[in-house]
């Protein structure tokens, strides 16, 4: 059908006429909405019996028109065009990222996510054929980075976001900023960095409504970031700069009004201990990245659980054996034993391990430099006897022919 109707359009000498005769031709095929025909019509653009003003013009309208197409016929069409169109998009640059901005709308609507990234990130936002406002390239990278986040692709995710930093600064679009903070928090949550990605949704929760402002964010926004804050800070390593920050949330007014939410925190504040049942409930409104397996086994949250008891026995005891804090923790006794060593050695815990009689001893920086200084005492004791038994075998009084007189003198 599709050559039937243009052959003899390529014929028509005067360039008016055939440009118009072109157009009804398309408008034909596209009610038609026959696959074959769009790609044939795609096909006799591309050839030396059209001029490339015409084709330019035709390609552009072809770019429009298919997204009014059903989603399978669009996405089948548009790739199928961008294929035959890449070669030569230096000819065609305005028409390709048309067909790549609603292919990659149509893959999105379909749950696509990371094949919609994948499109749009084939525009050249670099292109020298064309102007590239600075907003343009800032919004197809937040964009591509949050359709990778929709497949938790972090990594990917990370790359986009990162492009987008650099342009940020010279953004006067409030909008924009506020999708950058959140896609950013987004890929730091992802990343399991979570103390970061909590001081980002916080801030993110502490955004006021301003009459001025051209972006404004509704309760339900606030309350989501909020709660993602509240989530990531639990989920974050144990140590004093978690602390100020579950200070933070917890004397927030905000969150006492979040009734599933709160108790958890309020326990977390307190530093009391948390029981299974607890902590099962919780882990149902958790992601799946912030439940996924760690590589030595066990969740993001059973390590921050585990850490989490094991601070708060810290204070309810001055010591504990080992597999006894085992038994609180759910662990065995080398695993908790390591799992203390761990935080008292990055600083997050104060406490000394006596591995001989495995007994783990809580803030006890105290004890800890009285027995540094008992060793050197000790390490001193030796070093002066060593010294007096070398001056003793120097002056020979040591041996069996010294006699009495020289072991009275020696004592």
């Amino acid at each position: 059908m599709a050559q039937q109707l243009l052959s003899p359009i390529a014929q028509i000498a005067d360039q008016r006429q055939k440009t118009e005769a072109y157009k009804s031709a398309l408008q034909q095929i596209l009610d038609a909405g026959e696959p074959e025909a769009c790609k044939d019509f795609v096909n006799h653009m591309l050839t030396d019996e059209v001029p490339l003003v015409i084709s330019r013009q035709l390609l552009l309208m072809f770019a429009q028109g298919i997204a009014r197409l059903p989603t399978a016929t669009h996405v089948a069409v548009a790739t199928a065009a961008l294929e035959r169109l890449q070669p030569r998009v230096v000819s065609f640059e305005d028409s390709v990222v048309l067909l790549r901005e609603n292919l990659a709308e149509a893959l999105e609507k379909e749950e696509e996510w990371s094949r919609a990234a994948q499109v749009l990130s084939g525009i050249d936002l670099e292109s020298g054929g064309r102007a590239v406002e600075t907003s343009y390239k800032l919004s197809k990278n937040i964009k591509i980075a949050m359709l990778y986040l929709e497949d938790d692709d972090s990594v990917n995710a990370e790359m986009y976001i990162k492009k987008a930093a650099a342009l940020i600064s010279s953004c006067k679009d409030e909008a924009l900023e506020l999708q950058y903070k959140t896609c950013y928090a987004r890929i730091l949550d992802a990343k399991r960095r979570f103390l970061e990605a909590a001081l980002r949704y916080y801030e993110l929760s502490s955004i006021r409504p301003n009459a001025a402002a051209m972006v404004q964010l509704d309760e339900a926004d606030l309350e989501t970031a909020l709660r993602s804050a509240i989530t990531c800070t639990i989920l974050a390593p144990a140590g004093p700069q978690r602390s100020r920050m579950l200070a933070a949330l917890y004397k927030d007014e905000r969150s006492s009004r979040l009734g599933d939410l709160y108790p958890f925190l309020q326990k977390v504040y307190l530093e009391r201990i948390l029981d299974r049942e607890e902590v099962e409930a919780f882990a149902k409104g958790l992601k799946p990245h912030q439940v996924a397996t760690l590589g030595g086994g066990g969740t993001v949250l059973d390590r921050a659980v585990v850490q989490h008891n094991l601070a708060a026995a810290s204070r309810l005891y001055s010591n504990i054996s080992t597999e006894q804090l085992g038994g609180l923790l759910g662990l065995s006794a080398e695993a908790a034993e390591a799992v203390a060593a761990d935080m008292v050695a990055e600083g997050r815990m104060m406490g000394s391990i006596d591995q001989v009689d495995r007994l783990i001893h809580f803030g006890a920086k105290v004890e800890v430099e009285a027995l540094l200084r008992w060793d050197d005492s000790i390490r001193t004791a030796c070093t002066k006897v060593s010294e007096l038994v070398d001056c003793v075998m120097a002056l020979g009084l040591a041996g069996p022919a010294a006699g009495p007189a020289a072991a009275a003198a020696a004592r």
